[in-house]
């Protein structure tokens, strides 16, 4: 996952946006020139440099990112090649500029501050997970037990019995791997939740909230619509939504705002097919647990795909919907 990073001289008399990813931070061509002050041929003839002389090895050090341009008066997103800390260094001292020494500086403090923090956080979150496992199965127990007891104290646990017998079968990984409503699904178009993105603008206070860093939205929102023939992939409302959340989610679409505009569509998608509310017309998710599983597919790791899948699907299946 990338974070964008602000650098600035001391002065203020530059400012550039610098990628931070795979331990180590990445410019474009354009934003060394910014940051060397030399024009963009100067730079280019020094990144060819660089690699035709064996410094460092291109496959290495280069990687594309999507970046937005302006041309005229409308912006679009572009793969564009991007140069790690090693190649910004080179080039650096080949323009033997004062400013390349002052990044140089700034970029090691901050990677080191980086990976400090990374490990920290890494650890700390594992401890808790551990912690909180432990919790929840000792708690799956003792209630367990106690529903079972049925004696008049305990009538206020039938308010909690569905989500208790969830918490059972994700206990005893019996949650529910396929959906129950099968009809024909209507898929609100890219159009749509473009619309619903633009919406969303107005109630979050970000330059870069929904900006796209690549074109794995678009992808997102086709692969549930994809299949095999006549079969689709996911055969059923509830999974089709489930994977346009988790998709959404993890492919990191946009500079800010990955979260809030997977679950909103995941929304948008259960209001289009009549799916939003039950039979009694009350919300089939509530805004807590909509938070809580969106946060969960965020923390999740590729090889637990299929277990929050399963407690999604497991989610919207017991709500009675609208079949």
């Amino acid at each position: 996952m990338q974070d964008i990073i602000i650098y600035k001289t001391k002065n203020n008399s530059i400012e550039v946006q610098v990628q931070l990813d795979k331990e180590t931070v990445w410019l474009n061509r354009n934003q060394l020139a910014e940051l060397f002050d030399r024009d963009i041929k100067t730079i280019g003839k020094h990144i060819s440099n660089v690699f035709k002389e064996g410094e460092l090895p291109k496959e290495a050090t280069v990687a594309k990112y999507a970046t937005v341009q302006k041309e005229g008066d409308r912006e679009v997103t572009r793969e564009v090649e991007h140069y790690n800390l090693d190649v910004i260094i080179s080039v650096g001292y080949r323009v033997k500029s004062i400013r390349g020494t002052q990044f140089r500086i700034w970029a090691n403090s901050i990677l080191k501050e980086y990976l400090v923090k990374g490990y920290a956080i890494n650890e700390n979150r594992l401890a808790q997970k551990e912690q909180e496992l432990v919790v929840l199965r000792n708690g799956i127990q003792i209630l367990s037990r106690a529903i079972e007891e049925k004696t008049a104290d305990n009538q206020w646990l039938t308010a909690f019995a569905k989500g208790l017998s969830l918490l059972d079968d994700y206990d005893h990984e019996q949650l529910d791997a396929k959906g129950l409503t099968k009809r024909e699904a209507i898929y609100p178009s890219l159009d749509d939740y473009k619309s619903l993105i633009n919406q969303m603008l107005k109630e979050f206070d970000s330059s870069v909230f929904g900006k796209e860093k690549d074109k794995s939205f678009q992808s997102s929102v086709a692969q549930i619509e994809k299949g095999f023939e006549t079969n689709d992939f996911y055969e059923s409302l509830e999974e089709k939504a489930t994977m346009l959340l988790y998709l959404i989610v993890k492919n990191h679409s946009f500079v800010d705002g990955n979260k809030r505009i997977a679950a909103a569509c995941f929304l948008k998608f259960l209001q289009q097919n009549n799916m939003l509310f039950n039979q009694e017309q009350q919300p089939i998710i509530s805004n807590n647990t909509l938070a809580s599983l969106t946060l969960l597919i965020a923390a999740s790791k590729p090889e637990e795909m299929e277990t929050v899948k399963r407690l999604v699907i497991s989610v919207l299946n017991r709500n009675k919907l609208v079949v």
